[in-house]
């Protein structure tokens, strides 16, 4: 039976989710946004080979933003959303996992609304869940947690956010996912410890997930930080704590480089 996909309008945009990497983690509908488009507007986590995926003669226009690098400012993005569509053009507006998580995707789609521009979003396999699975983590699993918590690294600003309840949080969940956390992980690390959290929960840093030069650095809570820093690991990143990452010595199943550190700030 044949596929049957909405058609993509001239003066529209579709929200798109490129998944976390892997091109074939990108969904079928994503897909075929991308071999609609006329413009494709991608940011920095989208990958080169989702990108390839894009129709032939479609512009390709870099509006990334890095945390702590020049980057396009959200209202630019968002004007110029407004402004292709507005003349015709079927507008894709790729981003790296999900749009509607730590994306920006919903303040893009308020824009949207707010100008009259008709809009779709396509969900995307966001990082924090394909991303530990190709390092062989679930976020969830019945004899660890029934519960799991995503958090942001930073803020507008580039700084952790204010206004996180540390004891609430290190309590609350047995799982914690935090994306886009590694400039300031020794602090969430520290603040995690501090409201009880234990020094030994241990620790997953999985950097360039579903990729092939993905690694996985198993540590602990009390030297998370030092150990990213003594491995060299960068962003784009994301960062797991509690008892599922222990399921990773059973459940990892894909190719890809992995270091243990005992965690434990000299």
């Amino acid at each position: 039976m044949e596929l049957q996909f909405p058609a993509f309008a001239p003066g529209s945009v579709w929200l798109v989710g490129a998944g976390p990497g892997d091109p074939g983690l990108l969904t079928l509908l994503g897909r075929h946004a991308l071999a609609h488009a006329d413009a494709v507007i991608y940011d920095a986590l989208a990958s080169p080979g989702v990108l390839g995926l894009a129709r032939p003669g479609a512009v390709l226009e870099f509006a990334g933003k890095r945390g702590g690098r020049p980057s396009p400012q959200q209202p630019d993005i968002s004007r110029r959303l407004i402004a292709l569509a507005a003349a015709g053009q079927r507008v894709v507006r790729l981003k790296g996992g999900d749009p509607f998580v730590f994306g920006r995707g919903g303040e893009e789609g308020l824009a949207l609304a707010a100008a009259g521009i008709p809009f779709r979003v396509v969900p995307g396999i966001t990082a924090g869940i394909g991303g530990l699975a190709y390092a062989g983590i679930p976020v969830t699993h019945r004899d660890c947690n029934h519960s799991v918590t995503f958090l942001t690294g930073h803020g507008t600003t580039g700084e952790l956010p204010d206004g996180f309840d540390w004891p609430a949080i290190a309590r609350v969940s047995p799982v914690l996912v935090l994306y886009m956390a590694l400039k300031h992980l020794g602090i969430i690390a520290a603040r995690l410890i501090a409201a009880g959290r234990p020094p030994a929960d241990p620790v997953a840093v999985v950097s360039q997930a579903t990729l092939p030069d993905q690694q996985v650095l198993i540590t602990r809570l009390d030297g998370c930080a030092a150990a990213v820093a003594a491995h060299g690991l960068e962003p784009p990143a994301v960062v797991v704590i509690g008892p599922v990452v222990e399921l990773r010595d059973v459940l990892a199943w894909a190719d890809g480089g992995v270091i243990r550190d005992n965690g434990r700030d000299a």
